[in-house]
């Protein structure tokens, strides 16, 4: 796998959790509450402004009740 398709990975993961995060309704606040994780790390994730380790991406999965694997599986 190269480094352009991580970054496509990692672009598309992060729509696909801000997309979540608008269908239920959460502010970067309330996700990020739910998470565990800081309201600006949030942001600056779901903004591709930052890129999350994968303990952040299970934490937010599990705060928007998503499957991870599947969710990184649909998008290879």
């Amino acid at each position: 796998m190269t480094e352009k398709s991580l970054e496509h990975i990692i672009k598309n993961l992060a729509a696909s959790f801000e997309k979540a995060r608008l269908k239920k309704n959460y502010s970067h606040e309330k996700l990020a509450k739910l998470a565990g994780i800081d309201r600006s790390t949030v942001s600056l994730i779901l903004n591709n402004k930052r890129t999350p380790t994968i303990l952040t991406c299970l934490k937010i999965s599990k705060a928007l009740n998503i499957k991870l694997s599947k969710l990184i599986a649909e998008l290879e």
